[in-house]
């Protein structure tokens, strides 16, 4: 029951370096919300398989689209990749990897896309919330209860994730939306507590 807490703690140091660098331009705070981040990250794809297909997909995905564009974030993945590395990460394959990765891509080129948030208010929420990475998560995660009682059930070259994997990535996700709903409060309270952080 690690991963809960895991993906939880993640997703919210995750999304408040985010709005540390993007509403508040402090370095400083952004950059040890993003250790943090890396550190749970790497320390949990470790532990879990299905959270390495995961996050190592959102690294590459995030590489590729060109969104590791900041301190705050070349930070975050040196240390996700050194803590993974140095701890060692389950073996994975390279289809589920490919899957994780094309939807965390389609994701953050769909992310704050003006472009795209005009043609639908459909695709303006699909992507707002990135949707393409929690289906994929989803669709894998049924094959992976369908394997469970028909253990025939598989595609070769692909790895099925388990369907508390889904639940626990909805915890990142649901985190890291209550990190912003709530960022001003918590920057508040990180500037009456030490002062000024810039």
């Amino acid at each position: 029951m690690l991963e809960i807490p895991l993906y939880a703690l993640s997703g919210f140091f995750m999304k408040i370096s985010d709005d540390m660098h993007d509403k508040k331009n402090n370095m400083l705070f952004g950059i040890l919300a993003g250790i943090l981040c890396g550190l749970l990250l790497g320390y949990l794809v470790t532990i879990s398989v299905d959270a390495a297909y995961i996050f190592f997909g959102v690294f590459i995905g995030t590489f590729l689209s060109k969104k590791v564009n900041c301190i705050n974030h070349i930070v975050t993945a040196l240390i996700f990749v050194i803590i993974a590395f140095l701890l060692g990460f389950p073996a994975i394959g390279i289809g589920t990897l490919i899957i994780c990765s094309i939807a965390a891509y389609i994701d953050e080129i769909g992310n704050d896309n003006k472009i795209i948030y005009e043609k639908s208010k459909l695709l303006e929420i699909f992507f707002e919330y990135r949707f393409a990475l929690k289906t994929a998560i989803l669709i894998l995660a049924i094959f992976g209860t369908i394997q469970s009682f028909y253990p025939g059930f598989r595609i070769y070259g692909i790895y099925f994730l388990g369907i508390q994997t889904f639940l626990y990535f909805l915890m990142f996700e649901i985190s890291y939306e209550l990190a912003g709903l709530k960022f001003d409060a918590i920057y508040d309270r990180v500037y009456n507590m030490f002062g000024n952080p810039e």
